[in-house]
């Protein structure tokens, strides 16, 4: 059950940003930030699995560029890697200039999510073939993540990390 790197993988939303969602200085909640993207990965991770999906963390989160109100902010998320039951999710945040419509990315994150049978219980996802050269970066470095998280969680000794071991040779 080999996929390709699918086309629905990608999804992307775009919103206004409303004064209702913004702090003291007229400027996007970064909460506000963080359920738009945990929902662009929720869709993602369900396109690809075809199951639901769960959030199990959010593994980074970079607020690069401060959003304003009134901002056209577009969040793209993709399927970075497959493991066993859980999925990567990469995330882009772009926001687009009003007058020219060139977009700048702002923020960016990686959120890991778990496919879970009808019981709740993980079940096994359908692995991705990166095509692009930053689909493949995205993929070797989501392994090198993994493994780093392994280790400091106890659950792989340092020396299994053959993907971390490999940067440091």
């Amino acid at each position: 059950m080999q996929a390709k790197y699918p086309s629905d993988s990608l999804t992307t939303l775009t919103d206004l940003v409303l004064p209702g969602e913004t702090n003291p200085l007229n400027n996007l909640f970064g909460g506000e930030l963080l359920a738009r993207m945990d929902r662009a990965a929720s869709i993602t991770a369900r396109r690809h699995s075809r199951r639901v999906c769960v959030t199990a963390s959010v593994n980074h989160v970079a607020f690069n560029r401060a959003i304003p109100l009134g901002s056209v902010v577009t969040v793209e998320s993709k399927v970075s890697r497959t493991f066993n039951t859980s999925m990567e999710i990469f995330i882009d945040v772009w926001i687009e200039d009003r007058e020219s419509g060139i977009k700048n990315k702002a923020n960016e994150a990686i959120y890991t999510f778990v496919a879970v049978d009808e019981t709740g219980r993980p079940i096994q996802v359908p692995p991705i073939e990166p095509q692009t050269p930053l689909e493949k970066e995205r993929y070797d470095a989501a392994l090198r993540r993994k493994q780093l998280s392994l280790v400091l969680a106890g659950k792989m000794k340092p020396n299994e990390a053959t993907e971390l071991k490999a940067l440091f040779s």
